[in-house]
This record gives structure tokens, C-alpha cells and sequence, in this order.
């Protein structure tokens, strides 16, 4: 049962009925889901959560779905944290372990979210969700929305990963591809948004999305025996994982299951692509929208995140910080991470590992410190962009994709 009490204002604290069909708070900010956690504390034992689900359902009592038929699961969750020794000894990181989020349902973590954000739709009565993506989260949404019969409106980039495309058109989905970047999808969702009836679940405009996401933050503390490591590399385009696993950490301790130590929140962006880098370096508030940016880590292609200031707070607080690394460092790391590990990291997960050594070799982290790096997609999932670092045969371009032909 979901200890949920109400929705708060993350800018201005205003609350809001829980079990209403909300998107942000009137002043623009972006709401959070509030518990009890006081009854949590006295009702759930941590103690029980082995013998609860194999996904990210394990954690119901701080999830905010009210009724169980309304929860819309592919098996999200509870992905693999793996201890990665080889990687770890050539990078001088003595205690490094890797999250895979690749083995979710379609190969990421934005499974995690879209299920908790197409469970809520199905419990209110909603019936067509639209999303702007750079593609992952819309490959989840058409997913989560064909489990649920709900209609999945998605504007995504036009040179999204052809991953991304098949897998929304399979579902089911209305797929509508943009000239430009994942700001131009999201303005097209708004202007049409009110005149088509859809319920926006871009990323923050919705509660529930960071409530999905936040149970990473609950399952590292899980797998790691209720301590958390010194720091976490999470790949920020939007950020939603790392606002919510920052929430996470704040419920755990409320609820008496881990310290108030926290680790150096660590976000890793694209050289092409660094609106939260900069902020951070600015000693800013809020990002700056991110001019012509380009990166082949296309969810980290996110000019201005919604949630940059809860970003910024978190890195901070937790006295992380925000890299860049450029694109051929990212392809490097991530050939470098599957031949030590036999992990085919996304692009964006790959970025962590190239951020990892230079912040090892400034001193920022000591050799002995635990490490978490999210992966948080399959790099099956980014084939064109591993293709330029192993180019095929000449003529042998046009069979590529697996198709059979006569040779």
C-alpha cells in the first residue's frame, strides 16, 4: 500500500491533492510526490523488501500508485550492480562497480519512470499521453502505453537512433519525427497538447516519472547493504535519475534505513551539450540554454533541463561536481568498458567512464573510494554511432541490418 499524502511544489512548496491530473504548479515548477514517512517507517520493514517483486515495484510503499491493478510492469527494476574489476584496475579505482540499466525493458532506464508515469495515467483516467524525447524515453512511453491500451504521441528528433524509431512504430505508437532538437519536440507537444486532449509526460512536467526513477537511489543502497558509496557518475541530460535517487536518499533516512552521509553526486555530460557544466562552473542557479548542441549521446542532447536548479542543488550539496568529455572520448571509453567487462554500455553510460579517470587522476576521487557509474542504456541500442569506430567492408554497406541476401 502507497503511503502517499500529497504533491509539493519544488520551487515554491505550494501542496496539491494527491489523485488529481496535474502537470507543473502554476508558478512552473515541477511537482514531487510527498509520503508519510512516518507510517512507512512504522509499517515496512526493509527487512521484507527481499520478498517483495524483482523490479522496482519492491519499493510500493514510497511508489504512488493507490491500487495494484493499476500497475502497468514489464519486469523494470532491480537491474544487476556489478563490480567492475578489470576496468577498475586500469583506471586505479580499487572498489568501482557499474549499474546496468540496459537490461531493463527496451534497454534503459527510462523504463522505470514511464512505468510509474503510465501506471498513474491508467489509475486517473487518462487515456493518450504525448512525450518529446531524444529517444529512449520514447521507446519506453510506447512500450508502457501499448501494455496499458492507452494511445503514445511521440515527437522525437529526426536523427534519433533507428533503434528508437522501429521500437516506437512496433508498439503501436504515433510517432512524429522533428527537424531539430528534443526543445523543438517539446514545444510541438505543448502548442498542440490542450486541442488533441493528450496528458504531457515530458520529463518533470509530470509527478510521476521521478517517482520511477528515484528507485535506483533506493536499489543501490539495497545492494549495497543499506550504505551508500562514496560517489555516483550519472549521465545528465534531463537529470530526472539524479533529482530522484537525491530524493530517494532523503526518504531512506527519514525513514531510519541509511545515514545522512551522502555521495559526491557526479554529473557527466557531452562536450556538445553541457548546459549543467556550465551552470555548476558559473557558480549558477539555473542553466543557461545550450546553443546548437550536438553530441552523438543523444540523451544527453538536452539544451536546457527543466530541473536544472534541483540538479545544481544536489551536485552541490553533495559536494560532487559536472564533467564534460567529448565525443571520441566517449566512444573510446565504451569499447574500452565492453573488452574489460563484457558490459555494451550506451554512449551516455560510456561518458561516466571517460569522466571517471580524469577525475581520479585530479585527486577529485581517491583510488579507494567506492564508485557506482550508471549505465543507463544498451549500446545495442546505438549501433550507428559504435559503426563509425569498426566501418564494414566496402560494399558491404547495404547489408547492413541483418538482412539475409544472396551473395
Amino acid at each position: 500500500m502507497t503511503t502517499v499524502t500529497h504533491l509539493e511544489c519544488s520551487r515554491c512548496g505550494r501542496s496539491f491533492e494527491a489523485g488529481q491530473v496535474l502537470n507543473l504548479c502554476p508558478c512552473g515548477g515541477p511537482l514531487l510526490v510527498r509520503y508519510d514517512l512516518e507510517k512507512a517507517r512504522k509499517s515496512w520493514n526493509r527487512a521484507w523488501i527481499p520478498n517483495g517483486p524483482s523490479s522496482m515495484w519492491r519499493y510500493q510503499p514510497v511508489l504512488p500508485v493507490r491500487r495494484p491493478e493499476s500497475i502497468v510492469s514489464l519486469g523494470e527494476g532491480f537491474t544487476p550492480l556489478i563490480r567492475a574489476r578489470r576496468l577498475g584496475r586500469r583506471l586505479g579505482a580499487d572498489n568501482l562497480w557499474i549499474k546496468d540499466e540496459g537490461v531493463n525493458p527496451t534497454g534503459s532506464f527510462k523504463a522505470r519512470g514511464l512505468s510509474c508515469a503510465v501506471s498513474m495515467a491508467l489509475e486517473l483516467g487518462i487515456r493518450k499521453l504525448a512525450i518529446p524525447s531524444a529517444g529512449n524515453a520514447a521507446s519506453a512511453l510506447a512500450a508502457y502505453a501499448a501494455a496499458a491500451g492507452l494511445e503514445a504521441h511521440i515527437f522525437m528528433p529526426r536523427d534519433v537512433p533507428q533503434s528508437n524509431f522501429i521500437e516506437c512504430m512496433s508498439f503501436g505508437a504515433r510517432v512524429t519525427l522533428v527537424d531539430g532538437l528534443i526543445s523543438d519536440c517539446a514545444r510541438l507537444v505543448a502548442e498542440r497538447q490542450a486541442a488533441e486532449g493528450w496528458f504531457d509526460v515530458t520529463t518533470l512536467k509530470e509527478p510521476y516519472r521521478i517517482e520511477g526513477k528515484k528507485t535506483m537511489g533506493y536499489e543501490v543502497a539495497e545492494q549495497f547493504r543499506w550504505e551508500l558509496p562514496e560517489a555516483i557518475f550519472y549521465p545528465t541530460g534531463g537529470g530526472v535519475g539524479l533529482i530522484g535517487m537525491w530524493k530517494a536518499f532523503a526518504e531512506m533516512e527519514a525513514m531510519g534505513w541509511i545515514s545522512s552521509r551522502r555521495p559526491k553526486m557526479i554529473a557527466v555530460q557531452a562536450a556538445g551539450c553541457q548546459p549543467v557544466v556550465r551552470a555548476f562552473e558559473e557558480g549558477a542557479n539555473a542553466c543557461r540554454f545550450f546553443e546548437n548542441a550536438a553530441t552523438l549521446a543523444s540523451g544527453l542532447r538536452v539544451p536546457k533541463p527543466l530541473g536544472d536548479f534541483l540538479i545544481l542543488d544536489a551536485i552541490r550539496a553533495s559536494g560532487g561536481t559536472a564533467v564534460a568529455v567529448e565525443d571520441d572520448e566517449i566512444l573510446d571509453a565504451g569499447i574500452e568498458l565492453a573488452a574489460a567487462e563484457g558490459m555494451f554500455a550506451a554512449p551516455e553510460g560510456a561518458a561516466c567512464v571517460a569522466a571517471l579517470g580524469r577525475l581520479l587522476a585530479s585527486g577529485f576521487l581517491s583510488p579507494t573510494d567506492r564508485i557506482v557509474i550508471y549505465n543507463t542504456g544498451s549500446g545495442l541500442k546505438y549501433l550507428e554511432a559504435y559503426s563509425t569506430r569498426f566501418p564494414r567492408p566496402a560494399g558491404e554497406e547495404a547489408r547492413l541490418g541483418g538482412l539475409i541476401t544472396p551473395r
